[in-house]
């Protein structure tokens, strides 16, 4: 799209001239449902426009380089993906307007003032900065196709939305026997002893035949092809030794003159007849040229930025060069000089990789099943009342003692005599939720994880240590428990709200295109 641009930026300006009167009501929060082509849905019976959709995805952004997280997390919570988040948004906001109409919620215009003075880009030293304000307002704000106005509706959205979670959460309650109970159990030490699995043990035993491997590439010859290749030729716009070194304002002055170069030098490329290595020459920079590579196999020329590499697998012959592609340090552009297409391997090609496969499998199998039957033992033997550690070794695998920890510890709580943080259990996260629920005596399922899987018995759960801050870590896991619960409120509150205004079957869009 930056390169169909290009080629016609002349013709561009008699087109935007063209728009600028229907671009008027394009920015506009006028009534949505007065564009009846493009509909992407419907709410509360009247058609929601695309034009809507584009422009609730551009205040989503907005809000995100505002800093607006909390307010974006509670409007998009389920969105599952970028395009989905839009579509969320859209539904959402609309919905919250709707309601907050109903229910007479209506931000004054102080505090109105008040959200946007405390927003993160425009804070200095000193609090509000008008000169951030300012900046934003005349810089950011236009290249967004928005203005002061946009600031303000944002900000009202957010009041009102705290609003809304203040009347739908005001029945949500904790009593003291739940918050004693969910306190004693987040934060009193466990015991616990683990029997684990592990996939390297299982793989050395292992063997594939080589019928197996003949079968497998039968099967599957279709799709043991080998790595597509490229080739490419590149420039690189970069600071100098001294610039590397620079921070701030004083680094982003010589960044920006680079991709201004950079974006001269693809702007010359959209000639007719534009030649690479001419172009370079004309712009001083010298050209350098890869051998084939892989995705999997980035050339060396892309060894301090491999990810840079993979630009160029969105080449063609019809598109050959790159838009600038940003590093910490330089910009550089690619120019496509050969594709290398995927081959279809021959058997011994392929064996290697169907030798890794098939082992892989097997060890799967194994580990799922030695992981089941160990922890049906377990079990067995825990509730005939044998000792944790005597269980494990029963069921044939070697208990490992786990060190005392709290569901709510955080990496680094847990200190050794020596006052240094002891290190973390080989997949603690997992233990904690397996062992969650569990009382003491019990066994675990088996876990699968990336190296094996582990079956947890808790051993002992103590009480929360008592003493000095106690008390007061108490009342905040109450706190946080209260809102975690109105935050359910209002999770279920905007679902039957969606219900209602008939958004439920609603879909995102699989594409979104803001040039559209």
């Amino acid at each position: 799209m930056i390169n169909v641009l290009r080629k016609n930026q002349k013709g561009l300006w008699i087109v935007i001239a063209l728009l600028c009167i229907p671009f008027v009501f394009y920015f506009s929060n006028s009534n949505i449902g007065a564009v009846g082509k493009n509909e992407i849905g419907h709410i509360y019976g009247k058609p929601v426009s695309t034009v809507e959709l584009q422009r609730s995805a551009r205040l989503f952004n907005l809000a995100r380089e505002l800093g607006m997280f909390q307010f974006l997390q509670d409007m998009v919570a389920t969105a599952q993906s970028e395009n989905e988040a839009y579509a969320e948004f859209t539904w959402n906001r609309l919905i919250l307007q709707h309601e907050a109409k109903r229910l007479g919620i209506r931000p004054l215009q102080n505090e109105v003032v008040d959200v946007i003075r405390g927003l993160q880009p425009f804070r200095g030293d000193a609090g509000f900065d008008i000169n951030k304000y300012t900046q934003f307002t005349k810089a950011r704000l236009p290249a967004m196709g928005f203005g002061d106005a946009q600031l303000e509706e944002l900000a009202s959205d957010s009041i009102t939305l705290g609003r809304v979670k203040e009347l739908v959460g005001v029945g949500a309650q904790v009593p003291a026997t739940e918050s004693q109970e969910n306190y004693e159990r987040a934060y009193g030490k466990l015991d616990v002893v683990v029997a684990r699995v592990r996939r390297e043990d299982l793989a050395k035993d292992v063997r594939v035949t080589d019928e197996e491997i003949g079968k497998y590439y039968e099967a599957h010859k279709a799709e043991l092809m080998s790595e597509e290749k490229r080739k490419v030729s590149l420039v690189t716009f970069a600071l100098t030794q001294e610039q590397k070194g620079l921070l701030g304002r004083e680094r982003t002055e010589p960044l920006q003159k680079l991709a201004d170069r950079a974006n001269d030098f693809t702007q010359a490329l959209l000639e007719k007849g534009a030649d690479f290595p001419q172009i370079a020459a004309k712009f001083e920079v010298p050209v350098e040229s890869t051998g084939e590579f892989t995705k999997s196999t980035p050339d060396p020329a892309f060894a301090a930025n491999p990810q840079v590499a993979s630009y160029a697998f969105e080449l063609s012959s019809e598109q050959p060069n790159s838009d600038p592609i940003q590093s910490p340090e330089d910009f550089k552009v690619l120019h496509l000089e050969g594709i290398a297409p995927a081959q279809p391997l021959t058997l011994e090609e392929a064996r290697p990789k169907i030798v890794d496969t098939l082992k892989q499998q097997r060890v799967s199998q194994l580990v799922a099943t030695q992981g089941t039957e160990a922890s049906a033992k377990i079990r067995a033997a825990l509730k005939a009342g044998t000792p944790p550690e005597q269980a494990i070794q029963q069921a044939g695998l070697q208990p490992e003692r786990i060190p005392p920890f709290a569901l709510m510890d955080q990496p680094g709580m847990n200190v050794g005599p020596d006052k240094q943080p002891q290190p973390e259990a080989p997949d603690l996260n997992n233990i904690k939720g397996a062992v969650a629920e569990m009382n003491a005596g019990d066994g675990s399922d088996f876990v699968p994880t990336e190296n094996g899987g582990f079956v947890a018995v808790l051993e002992k759960r103590e009480q929360p240590a008592a003493g000095e801050g106690s008390e007061r870590a108490r009342l905040i896991f109450t706190s946080q428990l209260l809102r975690n619960k109105r935050e359910v409120a209002f999770r279920e509150w905007l679902q039957e709200r969606r219900t209602d205004a008939g958004v439920a079957q609603q879909q995102a869009p699989t594409t979104f295109d803001f040039d559209s």
